[in-house]
This record gives C-alpha cells, structure tokens and sequence, in this order.
C-alpha cells in the first residue's frame, strides 16, 4: 500500500490540478481512489484511471485533459508550439536539474541526441527521467521547474 507521505504527495498533486478525481491502481490490484469536494460550476469534471505498471512508474492510459479547458473556451486561442516536441509521458512535477544546486539539463540552444536526459518528472516521490525522443536543438522550454505537468504535454520544442 501506499505511505502517508506518498498520499500526502498526490492529494498535493490533485489540488494544484484541473482533475477532481484521481484513482491509482497498482498492480496487486489495490486501488487507492482521492476526490476534490466539488461546485456545481465544477459539474464538467474530468475522471481519471492511473495503472501504475511496474514499481517506480505510472503510466496513464490516455491523454489527460484539463478539466478547465474541456469546458471553457479561452479568449485568446493556445498557440501550439512550433516544431516538433517533447512530451511530458507521465502527470507529476517538472524539474529541469536533479537537485537545486546542479546544472539544468538542458537549456535553450542545447544540442540534444535522442535518448539523452532532458528533465525529470517527479510522481509518487520517485523521479522519472525524461528522455529527447528525437535529435535536434532545443529551441523552447514549455514548462517552469516545479510546475505540475499532464500527460501529453509538450515540454520542449526541438528544432
């Protein structure tokens, strides 16, 4: 089962996100379900299934969307990123360094090879690193250290 501070860690997680429910699964078959008290204006909320696979790492099923965009349409449409990207493969927290004090992994102008180390991506107290999944200079950092990221996400522009 999970401990208080993993709990404690995606009851964070959920608040900080447009999802109001959230339910893991591991694979033993436990299921660990957190619900948002929600308002009728949140009626259009978004469900979400987690399969956590093998230990260290979840992996959603499916694209997440936000909650806030499903229902409301911005005033300014989202510009899409220009470029290919690089996809956030999992919800939790963006980091760009390993720990405060070490250099980014990459920065604007970075030559990346396909397969090198480009941020990692906190859930559930582990960190997941996230690879290039193509070769190519980073032309755009999409995300902020410490922002709460979606499956799907583009994180990076690479050129």
């Amino acid at each position: 089962m999970y401990s208080i501070e993993e709990i404690k860690e995606l009851i964070a997680t959920l608040d900080n996100s447009g999802l109001t429910n959230l339910e893991i699964v591991d694979q033993k078959g436990e299921r660990l379900t957190l619900k948002k008290k929600t308002t009728e204006a949140d009626s259009h909320a978004v469900n979400v299934t987690v399969p956590v696979g093998t230990v260290g790492s979840v992996a959603p099923t499916a694209a997440i969307p936000q909650a806030a965009e499903a229902q409301a349409a911005p005033a300014e449409p989202q510009a899409q990123p220009k470029g290919k990207t690089i996809d956030c493969p999992m919800v939790g927290v963006f980091y760009t360094a390993p720990s405060p004090e070490a250099d980014p992994y990459v920065k604007v102008g970075s030559v990346v090879n396909k397969g090198d180390v480009v941020c990692i991506i906190e859930a559930m107290k582990l960190m997941n690193e996230v690879t290039a999944t193509q070769s190519g200079t980073i032309k755009e950092i999409l995300a902020e250290n410490g922002d709460i990221v979606e499956y799907g996400q583009p994180l990076f522009v690479v050129e």
